[in-house]
């Protein structure tokens, strides 16, 4: 039986939250009016926390300095953000984590509720192949629209696009063992799902939810 395990991205691997963090990074290059970014980002960021988060909204406010600028200088910009923001905060304890998977002959993913553009080179640096996350939209010329491309992965849009991850591949749920770390109660439908959940570095909610239910609670790092 393929023993898969799942790792959601931002304040699980990452003790940030990379969409967030990507953002800031394009306010510091001048991109975006850096108070106005700010109150549109919190409010979006509360959405996320406590409910009513409409992630198509989101993904044009996110994507909106890419648009403007262009994918090539994003791309450039991006490898900036790699090095200054996202580098750094790789941190031993999460390393460690994903090889100790890895040398059970754990199959690695990332599900992420971030989009492709941002995680892909995350994954890459994490050492994780297999990502699924928000894809986006591009026009003939390769340059973003703006808009998201099939199912979301976020709460339960990440059970469908994981079911789809199998079907492609020939598995079942009943012909896997499946474990998934996460630190957001946005995802408990996946945590649902799994044979094994774990609440990692889990916000308020999930952490009671995780006590009330017996589930491993792991505090991998103090999140910012």
């Amino acid at each position: 039986m393929e023993s898969i395990c799942l790792f959601d991205l931002d304040h699980t691997l990452l003790p940030l939250d990379s969409d967030r963090a990507w953002g800031e990074f394009t306010t510091r290059l001048g991109w975006t009016d850096a108070p106005t970014f700010a109150q549109q980002n919190d409010a979006f960021f509360q959405q996320y926390r406590h409910g009513g988060f409409d992630i198509h909204a989101y993904v044009r406010f996110a994507t909106q300095a890419a648009r403007e600028h262009g994918i090539q200088a994003c791309t450039l910009a991006h490898q900036a953000f790699m090095r200054e923001v996202i580098e750094p905060a790789i941190l031993p304890q999460a390393k460690a984590l994903i090889e100790s998977h890895r040398q059970q002959g754990d199959h690695l993913l990332i599900v992420t509720a971030t989009n492709e553009f941002v995680t892909a080179p995350i994954a890459q640096a994490l050492g994780i192949s297999d990502l699924i996350a928000v894809q986006l939209k591009r026009d003939q010329q390769g340059e973003l629209t703006g808009d998201i491309d099939g199912t979301p992965s976020f709460g339960p849009g990440k059970v469908v696009r994981l079911q789809q991850w199998l079907d492609d591949r020939g598995l079942t749920w009943s012909g896997i063992r499946s474990t998934f770390y996460s630190d957001s109660i946005n995802d408990l439908p996946l945590l649902e799902r799994v044979n094994q959940p774990v609440a990692t570095n889990p916000d308020d909610r999930l952490r009671n939810l995780a006590v009330q239910r017996g589930w491993p609670i792991l505090e991998l790092f103090t999140t910012t």
